[in-house]
């Protein structure tokens, strides 16, 4: 594997609101492992860009530092959703390469 990839499973989160957004929460261990090996290369709000694939379907997003969960968290796009049979409260494994 790759310096800058990563491989997880976790369970998709719904965030309240009418947007209806869809976020995965990166680990505590594998957040800080980001932080400190890509930390200086954050963008605005924190946010560092990614490459992430689930299941079939690959797309470029960024993830995004927490500060309530002290981690970064993951936002899976509508379309990914539908393709891919995502929901709330279902895991997924995915992978993600930090693209800095």
């Amino acid at each position: 594997m790759k310096y800058n990839q990563f491989t997880m499973q976790a369970k998709v989160w719904l965030h309240p609101g009418m947007a209806g957004w869809h976020f995965i929460t990166i680990p505590d261990d594998v957040s800080e492992e980001i932080n400190d090996r890509f930390g200086d290369k954050k963008r605005g709000w924190g946010s560092l860009p990614v490459e992430v694939t689930v299941g079939t379907t690959t797309w470029k997003t960024s993830i995004f530092p927490d500060k309530k969960a002290k981690a970064y968290v993951l936002p899976i796009k509508s379309e990914v959703r539908k393709k891919e049979g995502i929901a709330a409260d279902i895991s997924v494994t995915l992978l993600f390469e930090i693209r800095v």
